[in-house]
Protein backbone atom coordinates (compact mmCIF):
# COMPACT_ATOMS: atom_id res chain seq x y z
CA UNK A 1 0.00 0.00 0.00
CA UNK A 2 1.17 3.75 -0.85
CA UNK A 3 2.68 5.92 1.75
CA UNK A 4 0.98 9.56 2.59
CA UNK A 5 3.60 11.13 1.33
CA UNK A 6 3.83 9.19 -1.88
CA UNK A 7 -0.12 9.33 -2.38
CA UNK A 8 0.47 13.20 -2.31
CA UNK A 9 3.39 13.20 -4.46
CA UNK A 10 1.41 11.14 -7.27
CA UNK A 11 -1.51 13.64 -6.55
CA UNK A 12 0.59 17.07 -7.63
CA UNK A 13 2.36 15.01 -10.79
CA UNK A 14 -0.94 13.84 -11.92
CA UNK A 15 -2.60 17.42 -11.21
CA UNK A 16 0.59 19.47 -13.07
CA UNK A 17 0.25 16.95 -15.95
CA UNK A 18 -3.51 18.19 -16.27
CA UNK A 19 -2.53 21.44 -16.20
CA UNK A 20 0.02 21.43 -18.88
CA UNK A 21 -2.78 21.46 -20.90
CA UNK A 22 -2.32 20.69 -24.61
CA UNK A 23 1.66 20.51 -23.92
CA UNK A 24 3.96 23.51 -24.52
CA UNK A 25 4.07 23.19 -28.11
CA UNK A 26 0.24 23.69 -28.55
CA UNK A 27 0.15 27.06 -26.09
CA UNK A 28 3.46 28.27 -28.21
CA UNK A 29 1.49 27.86 -31.00
CA UNK A 30 -1.43 30.03 -29.53
CA UNK A 31 1.04 32.53 -28.85
CA UNK A 32 2.58 32.71 -32.48
CA UNK A 33 -1.66 33.53 -33.38
CA UNK A 34 -1.63 36.18 -30.83
CA UNK A 35 -3.95 34.14 -28.25
CA UNK A 36 -3.37 33.25 -25.17
CA UNK A 37 -3.88 29.98 -23.81
CA UNK A 38 -7.25 29.55 -21.30
CA UNK A 39 -4.98 29.39 -18.24
CA UNK A 40 -3.46 32.77 -19.06
CA UNK A 41 -6.65 34.12 -19.98
CA UNK A 42 -8.02 32.70 -16.39
CA UNK A 43 -4.97 34.51 -14.40
CA UNK A 44 -5.71 37.75 -16.01
CA UNK A 45 -9.16 37.63 -15.52
CA UNK A 46 -9.22 37.04 -11.81
CA UNK A 47 -7.73 39.56 -9.04
CA UNK A 48 -4.29 37.50 -8.61
CA UNK A 49 -4.32 34.68 -6.32
CA UNK A 50 -8.51 34.51 -5.79
CA UNK A 51 -8.78 31.90 -8.49
CA UNK A 52 -10.30 28.44 -7.56
CA UNK A 53 -10.96 25.62 -10.07
CA UNK A 54 -13.25 23.07 -10.18
CA UNK A 55 -13.92 20.19 -12.24
CA UNK A 56 -9.97 19.67 -12.95
CA UNK A 57 -10.05 15.86 -12.29
CA UNK A 58 -13.09 15.29 -14.57
CA UNK A 59 -12.70 13.07 -17.71
CA UNK A 60 -15.03 11.55 -20.18
CA UNK A 61 -15.67 8.20 -20.52
CA UNK A 62 -15.81 7.00 -24.25
CA UNK A 63 -14.26 4.31 -25.82
CA UNK A 64 -15.27 4.01 -29.74
CA UNK A 65 -13.21 5.59 -32.23
CA UNK A 66 -9.94 5.82 -30.24
CA UNK A 67 -10.93 7.71 -27.40
CA UNK A 68 -10.18 5.16 -24.98
CA UNK A 69 -6.08 5.65 -25.80
CA UNK A 70 -7.30 9.82 -25.94
CA UNK A 71 -6.26 11.90 -23.04
CA UNK A 72 -7.91 15.18 -22.82
CA UNK A 73 -6.64 17.40 -20.06
CA UNK A 74 -9.86 18.72 -17.77
CA UNK A 75 -12.03 18.01 -20.19
CA UNK A 76 -11.29 21.10 -23.03
CA UNK A 77 -12.82 23.60 -20.77
CA UNK A 78 -11.78 25.19 -17.25
CA UNK A 79 -14.12 26.15 -14.35
CA UNK A 80 -13.94 27.86 -11.36
CA UNK A 81 -14.45 30.76 -9.02
CA UNK A 82 -12.54 33.84 -7.68
CA UNK A 83 -12.55 37.63 -7.33
CA UNK A 84 -13.13 40.57 -10.45
CA UNK A 85 -12.38 43.71 -9.27
CA UNK A 86 -13.05 42.74 -5.75
CA UNK A 87 -16.05 40.67 -6.28
CA UNK A 88 -16.78 36.88 -6.93
CA UNK A 89 -17.24 35.61 -10.42
CA UNK A 90 -17.43 32.65 -11.96
CA UNK A 91 -15.45 31.81 -15.29
CA UNK A 92 -15.93 29.02 -18.23
CA UNK A 93 -12.56 28.70 -20.35
CA UNK A 94 -12.43 26.57 -23.47
CA UNK A 95 -8.85 25.04 -23.94
CA UNK A 96 -8.58 24.95 -27.27
CA UNK A 97 -4.95 22.92 -26.67
CA UNK A 98 -7.27 20.07 -25.30
CA UNK A 99 -8.43 18.06 -28.47
CA UNK A 100 -9.41 21.93 -29.86
CA UNK A 101 -11.66 22.30 -26.59
CA UNK A 102 -14.10 20.20 -28.30
CA UNK A 103 -17.94 19.52 -26.76
CA UNK A 104 -18.20 16.71 -25.33
CA UNK A 105 -20.70 14.74 -22.96
CA UNK A 106 -18.14 15.76 -19.87
CA UNK A 107 -16.98 18.83 -21.22
CA UNK A 108 -20.70 20.29 -21.20
CA UNK A 109 -21.44 18.66 -17.82
CA UNK A 110 -18.48 20.98 -16.51
CA UNK A 111 -19.93 24.00 -18.46
CA UNK A 112 -23.35 23.49 -17.07
CA UNK A 113 -22.45 22.48 -13.57
CA UNK A 114 -20.46 26.21 -13.71
CA UNK A 115 -23.49 27.87 -14.73
CA UNK A 116 -25.72 26.26 -12.19
CA UNK A 117 -23.27 27.35 -9.23
CA UNK A 118 -22.99 30.74 -10.66
CA UNK A 119 -26.33 30.95 -10.30
CA UNK A 120 -27.04 29.33 -6.72
CA UNK A 121 -24.44 31.93 -5.61
CA UNK A 122 -25.59 34.41 -6.94
CA UNK A 123 -22.51 35.30 -8.39
CA UNK A 124 -21.85 36.81 -12.90
CA UNK A 125 -20.66 34.30 -14.82
CA UNK A 126 -17.68 35.23 -17.93
CA UNK A 127 -17.46 32.12 -20.31
CA UNK A 128 -14.38 32.36 -23.00
CA UNK A 129 -15.45 30.41 -26.26
CA UNK A 130 -12.98 28.99 -28.25
CA UNK A 131 -13.58 25.69 -29.35
CA UNK A 132 -13.40 23.20 -32.71
CA UNK A 133 -17.35 22.62 -31.72
CA UNK A 134 -18.93 19.54 -31.08
CA UNK A 135 -16.94 16.07 -30.46
CA UNK A 136 -18.62 13.83 -32.95
CA UNK A 137 -16.89 11.10 -31.42
CA UNK A 138 -19.31 10.85 -28.69
CA UNK A 139 -22.55 11.25 -30.77
CA UNK A 140 -25.47 11.59 -28.61
CA UNK A 141 -24.19 12.08 -25.59
CA UNK A 142 -22.62 15.16 -26.99
CA UNK A 143 -25.75 16.01 -28.74
CA UNK A 144 -27.85 15.91 -25.08
CA UNK A 145 -24.80 18.00 -23.18
CA UNK A 146 -25.55 20.92 -25.17
CA UNK A 147 -29.01 20.91 -23.98
CA UNK A 148 -27.82 20.98 -20.30
CA UNK A 149 -25.69 23.78 -21.34
CA UNK A 150 -28.96 25.66 -23.03
CA UNK A 151 -31.20 24.67 -20.12
CA UNK A 152 -28.30 25.89 -17.28
CA UNK A 153 -28.02 29.35 -19.02
CA UNK A 154 -31.61 29.85 -19.31
CA UNK A 155 -32.32 29.16 -16.14
CA UNK A 156 -29.46 31.32 -15.04
CA UNK A 157 -31.01 34.21 -17.05
CA UNK A 158 -32.41 37.29 -14.89
CA UNK A 159 -30.71 35.99 -12.14
CA UNK A 160 -26.93 36.25 -12.64
CA UNK A 161 -25.17 38.71 -15.45
CA UNK A 162 -23.60 36.74 -18.13
CA UNK A 163 -21.28 37.69 -20.46
CA UNK A 164 -19.28 35.78 -23.53
CA UNK A 165 -15.79 36.54 -24.60
CA UNK A 166 -15.81 34.85 -28.02
CA UNK A 167 -12.37 34.53 -28.56
CA UNK A 168 -11.85 31.82 -31.09
CA UNK A 169 -14.54 29.71 -33.43
CA UNK A 170 -17.52 29.02 -32.13
CA UNK A 171 -19.49 27.46 -34.80
CA UNK A 172 -22.82 25.16 -35.03
CA UNK A 173 -25.51 24.23 -32.09
CA UNK A 174 -22.47 25.83 -29.68
CA UNK A 175 -22.89 29.12 -31.05
CA UNK A 176 -26.57 29.43 -29.59
CA UNK A 177 -24.40 29.70 -25.84
CA UNK A 178 -22.93 32.84 -26.39
CA UNK A 179 -25.72 34.82 -28.21
CA UNK A 180 -27.82 33.86 -25.47
CA UNK A 181 -25.83 35.23 -22.88
CA UNK A 182 -26.34 39.33 -21.53
CA UNK A 183 -23.33 40.38 -23.71
CA UNK A 184 -21.09 39.09 -26.44
CA UNK A 185 -17.45 40.24 -26.63
CA UNK A 186 -15.76 39.16 -30.06
CA UNK A 187 -12.00 39.32 -30.53
CA UNK A 188 -11.69 41.22 -33.92
CA UNK A 189 -9.10 38.44 -35.61
CA UNK A 190 -9.73 35.91 -33.67
CA UNK A 191 -13.15 34.98 -32.91
CA UNK A 192 -15.69 33.43 -34.94
CA UNK A 193 -19.81 32.44 -34.53
CA UNK A 194 -21.60 30.76 -37.14
CA UNK A 195 -24.61 28.19 -36.74
CA UNK A 196 -22.22 26.10 -39.71
CA UNK A 197 -19.06 27.03 -40.73
CA UNK A 198 -18.06 27.83 -45.04
CA UNK A 199 -17.61 24.27 -45.71
CA UNK A 200 -20.93 23.02 -44.30
CA UNK A 201 -22.25 26.23 -45.71
CA UNK A 202 -20.63 25.30 -49.43
CA UNK A 203 -21.90 21.54 -49.17
CA UNK A 204 -25.61 22.11 -47.76
CA UNK A 205 -26.58 25.15 -49.77
CA UNK A 206 -24.02 25.77 -52.39
CA UNK A 207 -22.52 29.13 -51.06
CA UNK A 208 -19.14 30.33 -50.96
CA UNK A 209 -17.64 32.59 -48.23
CA UNK A 210 -14.64 33.08 -46.61
CA UNK A 211 -14.87 32.46 -42.13
CA UNK A 212 -14.34 35.93 -41.90
CA UNK A 213 -17.27 37.01 -44.48
CA UNK A 214 -19.66 34.16 -42.59
CA UNK A 215 -18.39 34.83 -38.74
CA UNK A 216 -16.54 37.56 -37.92
CA UNK A 217 -16.64 40.43 -36.25
CA UNK A 218 -18.57 42.64 -38.88
CA UNK A 219 -20.89 39.88 -39.35
CA UNK A 220 -21.80 40.00 -35.79
CA UNK A 221 -21.29 43.23 -34.45
CA UNK A 222 -22.57 45.56 -37.86
CA UNK A 223 -24.90 43.18 -39.88
CA UNK A 224 -26.45 40.57 -37.33
CA UNK A 225 -26.31 42.50 -33.81
CA UNK A 226 -25.03 39.74 -32.35
CA UNK A 227 -22.14 41.47 -30.90
CA UNK A 228 -22.15 43.84 -28.65
CA UNK A 229 -18.19 44.77 -27.91
CA UNK A 230 -15.13 44.09 -30.52
CA UNK A 231 -11.89 43.67 -28.40
CA UNK A 232 -8.40 43.73 -30.80
CA UNK A 233 -7.14 40.72 -28.87
CA UNK A 234 -7.47 38.57 -25.64
CA UNK A 235 -6.22 41.04 -23.56
CA UNK A 236 -8.41 43.99 -24.62
CA UNK A 237 -11.66 41.38 -24.34
CA UNK A 238 -10.67 40.93 -20.37
CA UNK A 239 -10.02 44.30 -19.59
CA UNK A 240 -13.64 45.46 -21.51
CA UNK A 241 -15.40 42.67 -19.43
CA UNK A 242 -14.05 44.05 -16.39
CA UNK A 243 -15.10 47.01 -17.20
CA UNK A 244 -18.70 45.96 -18.06
CA UNK A 245 -18.53 44.06 -14.76
CA UNK A 246 -17.87 47.29 -13.05
CA UNK A 247 -21.39 48.55 -13.87
CA UNK A 248 -23.20 45.24 -12.79
CA UNK A 249 -24.69 44.24 -9.42
CA UNK A 250 -23.68 40.90 -8.76
CA UNK A 251 -27.29 39.23 -9.03
CA UNK A 252 -30.89 40.40 -10.04
CA UNK A 253 -31.65 40.77 -5.61
CA UNK A 254 -29.17 43.61 -5.84
CA UNK A 255 -28.30 46.84 -7.08
CA UNK A 256 -25.04 47.73 -8.52
CA UNK A 257 -22.17 49.23 -7.03
CA UNK A 258 -21.59 53.30 -6.39
CA UNK A 259 -18.38 54.57 -6.64
CA UNK A 260 -17.14 57.52 -5.34
CA UNK A 261 -16.76 60.60 -7.70
CA UNK A 262 -14.90 63.90 -7.92
CA UNK A 263 -17.19 65.06 -10.12
CA UNK A 264 -20.01 67.63 -8.74
CA UNK A 265 -23.68 66.34 -9.33
CA UNK A 266 -25.09 70.01 -9.20
CA UNK A 267 -22.44 71.06 -12.23
CA UNK A 268 -23.82 73.37 -14.84
CA UNK A 269 -23.00 72.51 -18.70
CA UNK A 270 -23.05 75.72 -20.40
CA UNK A 271 -22.21 74.42 -23.45
CA UNK A 272 -25.45 72.34 -23.99
CA UNK A 273 -27.36 75.91 -23.72
CA UNK A 274 -26.11 76.53 -27.53
CA UNK A 275 -25.67 72.87 -28.84
CA UNK A 276 -29.20 72.57 -30.67
CA UNK A 277 -29.03 74.00 -34.31
CA UNK A 278 -32.18 76.79 -34.86
CA UNK A 279 -32.80 74.26 -38.08
CA UNK A 280 -34.90 71.79 -36.72
CA UNK A 281 -33.68 69.27 -39.75
CA UNK A 282 -30.04 69.89 -38.87
CA UNK A 283 -28.72 66.81 -37.08
CA UNK A 284 -26.39 67.23 -34.07
CA UNK A 285 -24.23 64.30 -32.88
CA UNK A 286 -25.96 62.85 -29.15
CA UNK A 287 -23.03 61.62 -28.06
CA UNK A 288 -22.06 65.19 -27.16
CA UNK A 289 -25.15 65.34 -24.92
CA UNK A 290 -24.76 62.29 -23.09
CA UNK A 291 -20.66 62.72 -22.42
CA UNK A 292 -21.76 66.55 -21.11
CA UNK A 293 -23.92 65.48 -18.23
CA UNK A 294 -22.42 62.05 -17.21
CA UNK A 295 -19.78 61.89 -14.45
CA UNK A 296 -16.19 62.64 -15.93
CA UNK A 297 -17.79 62.01 -19.50
CA UNK A 298 -17.35 58.35 -19.73
CA UNK A 299 -19.72 56.44 -21.74
CA UNK A 300 -19.23 52.44 -21.76
CA UNK A 301 -20.96 52.63 -25.43
CA UNK A 302 -22.62 48.90 -26.65
CA UNK A 303 -23.72 47.89 -29.95
CA UNK A 304 -21.93 51.04 -31.63
CA UNK A 305 -21.59 49.57 -35.03
CA UNK A 306 -25.24 47.95 -35.33
CA UNK A 307 -28.11 50.24 -35.63
CA UNK A 308 -26.14 53.31 -35.09
CA UNK A 309 -29.74 55.60 -35.36
CA UNK A 310 -29.47 54.97 -32.10
CA UNK A 311 -27.40 54.53 -29.12
CA UNK A 312 -27.05 52.48 -25.56
CA UNK A 313 -24.56 51.82 -22.88
CA UNK A 314 -23.31 52.21 -19.35
CA UNK A 315 -22.42 55.44 -17.91
CA UNK A 316 -22.51 57.27 -13.85
CA UNK A 317 -24.05 59.67 -12.54
CA UNK A 318 -23.04 60.76 -9.07
CA UNK A 319 -21.05 57.44 -8.61
CA UNK A 320 -24.59 55.29 -9.41
CA UNK A 321 -24.58 53.00 -12.56
CA UNK A 322 -27.11 54.13 -15.25
CA UNK A 323 -28.46 52.62 -18.33
CA UNK A 324 -28.64 55.41 -21.35
CA UNK A 325 -30.84 54.90 -24.17
CA UNK A 326 -30.95 57.67 -27.03
CA UNK A 327 -31.81 58.58 -30.33
CA UNK A 328 -28.51 59.61 -32.62
CA UNK A 329 -29.68 62.63 -35.25
CA UNK A 330 -26.71 61.84 -36.95
CA UNK A 331 -27.77 58.63 -38.18
CA UNK A 332 -30.97 58.66 -40.25
CA UNK A 333 -32.39 62.05 -38.05
CA UNK A 334 -32.37 58.89 -35.17
CA UNK A 335 -35.62 57.74 -36.58
CA UNK A 336 -36.34 54.35 -34.97
CA UNK A 337 -36.11 51.25 -37.17
CA UNK A 338 -36.58 47.09 -36.57
CA UNK A 339 -32.47 46.84 -36.00
CA UNK A 340 -32.98 50.25 -33.52
CA UNK A 341 -35.84 48.98 -31.86
CA UNK A 342 -34.24 45.46 -30.74
CA UNK A 343 -30.88 46.99 -29.81
CA UNK A 344 -32.84 49.04 -27.40
CA UNK A 345 -35.73 47.22 -26.01
CA UNK A 346 -33.03 44.02 -25.13
CA UNK A 347 -30.58 46.45 -23.14
CA UNK A 348 -33.63 47.89 -21.40
CA UNK A 349 -34.89 44.71 -20.01
CA UNK A 350 -31.58 43.84 -19.12
CA UNK A 351 -31.13 46.98 -16.91
CA UNK A 352 -34.47 46.39 -15.39
CA UNK A 353 -33.73 43.09 -14.63
CA UNK A 354 -30.82 43.74 -12.80
CA UNK A 355 -31.74 47.37 -11.47
CA UNK A 356 -30.06 49.70 -13.27
CA UNK A 357 -31.74 52.87 -13.40
CA UNK A 358 -32.46 54.27 -16.80
CA UNK A 359 -32.30 57.32 -18.56
CA UNK A 360 -33.64 58.25 -22.28
CA UNK A 361 -32.28 60.94 -24.22
CA UNK A 362 -35.45 62.09 -27.07
CA UNK A 363 -34.84 63.15 -30.81
CA UNK A 364 -36.68 60.88 -32.71
CA UNK A 365 -38.94 61.56 -35.43
CA UNK A 366 -40.88 58.33 -35.34
CA UNK A 367 -40.70 54.69 -36.17
CA UNK A 368 -39.08 53.87 -39.84
CA UNK A 369 -42.55 53.90 -42.37
CA UNK A 370 -42.75 52.32 -45.84
CA UNK A 371 -43.00 48.65 -47.35
CA UNK A 372 -39.47 47.33 -46.37
CA UNK A 373 -39.69 48.12 -42.90
CA UNK A 374 -43.87 46.91 -42.95
CA UNK A 375 -43.07 43.95 -44.37
CA UNK A 376 -39.73 42.65 -42.05
CA UNK A 377 -42.92 43.63 -38.82
CA UNK A 378 -41.77 47.34 -37.44
CA UNK A 379 -44.96 47.10 -35.50
CA UNK A 380 -44.02 43.62 -33.85
CA UNK A 381 -40.58 44.53 -32.98
CA UNK A 382 -41.61 48.19 -32.44
CA UNK A 383 -43.82 46.86 -29.85
CA UNK A 384 -40.77 45.49 -28.27
CA UNK A 385 -39.64 48.76 -26.94
CA UNK A 386 -43.32 49.45 -25.51
CA UNK A 387 -42.97 45.80 -23.69
CA UNK A 388 -39.39 46.59 -22.43
CA UNK A 389 -40.87 50.39 -21.03
CA UNK A 390 -44.16 49.40 -19.55
CA UNK A 391 -42.63 46.34 -17.68
CA UNK A 392 -39.65 47.84 -16.30
CA UNK A 393 -39.72 48.99 -12.70
CA UNK A 394 -36.31 50.28 -12.03
CA UNK A 395 -36.16 54.49 -11.82
CA UNK A 396 -37.12 55.75 -15.58
CA UNK A 397 -36.18 59.08 -16.62
CA UNK A 398 -36.67 61.00 -19.60
CA UNK A 399 -34.74 64.15 -21.42
CA UNK A 400 -36.88 65.15 -24.47
CA UNK A 401 -34.24 67.27 -26.19
CA UNK A 402 -36.05 67.86 -29.50
CA UNK A 403 -38.19 65.74 -31.50
CA UNK A 404 -40.70 63.63 -30.10
CA UNK A 405 -43.14 62.51 -32.36
CA UNK A 406 -45.57 59.99 -33.43
CA UNK A 407 -45.30 56.29 -31.78
CA UNK A 408 -41.42 57.39 -30.76
CA UNK A 409 -42.75 59.52 -27.73
CA UNK A 410 -43.72 56.50 -26.17
CA UNK A 411 -41.30 54.48 -27.77
CA UNK A 412 -38.19 56.62 -26.31
CA UNK A 413 -40.64 56.52 -22.75
CA UNK A 414 -43.14 58.97 -22.07
CA UNK A 415 -45.20 59.61 -18.83
CA UNK A 416 -48.14 57.54 -20.54
CA UNK A 417 -45.73 54.28 -21.10
CA UNK A 418 -44.42 54.63 -17.68
CA UNK A 419 -41.55 56.87 -16.95
CA UNK A 420 -41.14 58.35 -13.53
CA UNK A 421 -39.88 61.90 -14.31
CA UNK A 422 -40.13 63.38 -17.65
CA UNK A 423 -38.42 66.61 -18.76
CA UNK A 424 -38.29 68.57 -21.62
CA UNK A 425 -35.24 71.53 -23.21
CA UNK A 426 -37.04 74.43 -24.98
CA UNK A 427 -36.08 73.02 -28.12
CA UNK A 428 -38.47 70.35 -27.15
CA UNK A 429 -41.50 69.16 -30.37
CA UNK A 430 -43.22 66.89 -28.67
CA UNK A 431 -46.42 66.33 -30.98
CA UNK A 432 -48.27 63.78 -33.23
CA UNK A 433 -46.52 64.80 -36.21
CA UNK A 434 -44.56 67.52 -38.01
CA UNK A 435 -46.77 70.56 -38.28
CA UNK A 436 -45.80 70.20 -42.06
CA UNK A 437 -47.64 66.74 -42.09
CA UNK A 438 -50.30 67.93 -39.64
CA UNK A 439 -51.41 70.87 -42.35
CA UNK A 440 -51.67 69.05 -44.96
CA UNK A 441 -53.81 66.56 -43.53
CA UNK A 442 -56.17 68.71 -41.77
CA UNK A 443 -56.40 71.58 -44.42
CA UNK A 444 -55.87 69.69 -47.76
CA UNK A 445 -59.18 70.81 -48.59
CA UNK A 446 -58.59 74.35 -47.55
CA UNK A 447 -55.03 74.38 -49.32
CA UNK A 448 -56.32 73.25 -52.11
CA UNK A 449 -59.29 75.35 -52.92
CA UNK A 450 -57.20 78.42 -51.91
CA UNK A 451 -55.92 81.28 -54.67
CA UNK A 452 -52.93 81.13 -52.69
CA UNK A 453 -51.88 77.81 -51.84
CA UNK A 454 -48.17 78.39 -50.69
CA UNK A 455 -49.32 81.71 -48.75
CA UNK A 456 -52.37 79.52 -47.19
CA UNK A 457 -49.82 76.60 -46.38
CA UNK A 458 -47.44 78.52 -44.67
CA UNK A 459 -50.18 80.19 -42.40
CA UNK A 460 -51.08 76.92 -41.48
CA UNK A 461 -48.24 75.31 -40.63
CA UNK A 462 -47.11 78.49 -38.53
CA UNK A 463 -50.59 78.03 -36.85
CA UNK A 464 -49.83 74.54 -35.56
CA UNK A 465 -46.14 74.77 -34.64
CA UNK A 466 -46.93 77.40 -32.31
CA UNK A 467 -49.76 75.58 -30.99
CA UNK A 468 -48.57 72.15 -30.82
CA UNK A 469 -45.10 71.87 -32.15
CA UNK A 470 -43.45 72.56 -28.38
CA UNK A 471 -42.72 71.66 -24.88
CA UNK A 472 -45.38 73.98 -23.16
CA UNK A 473 -48.90 71.98 -24.64
CA UNK A 474 -47.61 68.82 -22.85
CA UNK A 475 -46.01 70.85 -20.10
CA UNK A 476 -49.62 72.03 -19.67
CA UNK A 477 -51.37 68.43 -19.61
CA UNK A 478 -49.07 67.55 -17.31
CA UNK A 479 -47.42 65.05 -19.43
CA UNK A 480 -44.18 66.85 -19.34
CA UNK A 481 -42.96 67.34 -15.57
CA UNK A 482 -40.85 70.55 -15.99
CA UNK A 483 -39.19 72.29 -18.65
CA UNK A 484 -35.74 72.87 -17.54
CA UNK A 485 -32.52 75.22 -19.40
CA UNK A 486 -30.42 72.61 -21.20
CA UNK A 487 -26.92 73.59 -19.00
CA UNK A 488 -28.88 72.32 -15.99
CA UNK A 489 -29.51 68.39 -17.27
CA UNK A 490 -26.68 66.82 -14.79
CA UNK A 491 -28.34 68.88 -12.16
CA UNK A 492 -32.14 67.39 -12.63
CA UNK A 493 -31.00 64.21 -13.26
CA UNK A 494 -29.52 63.75 -10.38
CA UNK A 495 -32.02 64.64 -8.11
CA UNK A 496 -34.18 62.70 -9.89
CA UNK A 497 -32.05 59.81 -9.30
CA UNK A 498 -31.86 60.67 -5.75
CA UNK A 499 -35.57 60.72 -5.37
CA UNK A 500 -36.45 57.44 -7.05
CA UNK A 501 -33.42 55.77 -5.06
CA UNK A 502 -35.95 53.81 -3.38
CA UNK A 503 -38.81 53.06 -5.61
CA UNK A 504 -40.90 50.16 -5.31
CA UNK A 505 -43.79 49.03 -7.78
CA UNK A 506 -46.27 46.29 -6.99
CA UNK A 507 -47.92 44.60 -10.03
CA UNK A 508 -50.42 41.62 -10.41
CA UNK A 509 -48.90 38.01 -10.30
CA UNK A 510 -48.09 36.53 -13.59
CA UNK A 511 -45.21 34.53 -15.22
CA UNK A 512 -43.96 37.43 -17.30
CA UNK A 513 -45.42 39.62 -20.02
CA UNK A 514 -45.83 37.80 -23.52
CA UNK A 515 -43.88 40.28 -25.34
CA UNK A 516 -43.79 40.30 -29.36
CA UNK A 517 -40.73 38.10 -30.21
Amino acid sequence: MAKTEELIEAYKAKREQIKQMGAPKAIEQRHKAGQWSARERVDYLFDPGTFTEIGLFVKHRTIHFGMDKREIPAEGVITGYGKVNGSPVVAIAEDYTAMAGTFGEYHGKKFARALDFAKDMGWPCISMNDSGGARLQEGMDTLESYGWLFRAQILASGIIPQVSLLMGPCLGGQAYHPVMQDFLIQCRHTGFMGIAGPAFVKTQIGEEITLEELSGWKAHAVKSGQTHLVAENDKDALDMCKQLLSFLPSNNKQKPHRIETKDDPERIVPELDTLIPDRPTQPFDMHKVITAVIDDSYFFELMKDYAPNCIIGFARFNGRPVGIVANQPMQAAGVINIDAADKMARFIRFCDLFNIPLISFQDCPGYMIGSEQDWKGILRHGAKLLYAWADATVPLISIIVRKSYAGAHYGMLDKAIGADLVFAWPTAQITIVGAETAASVIFAREIREAQNQQEVRAKRIKEYQELYENPYSAAERGYVDDIIIPSETRKIINRALDALENKTVARPWRKYSNINL
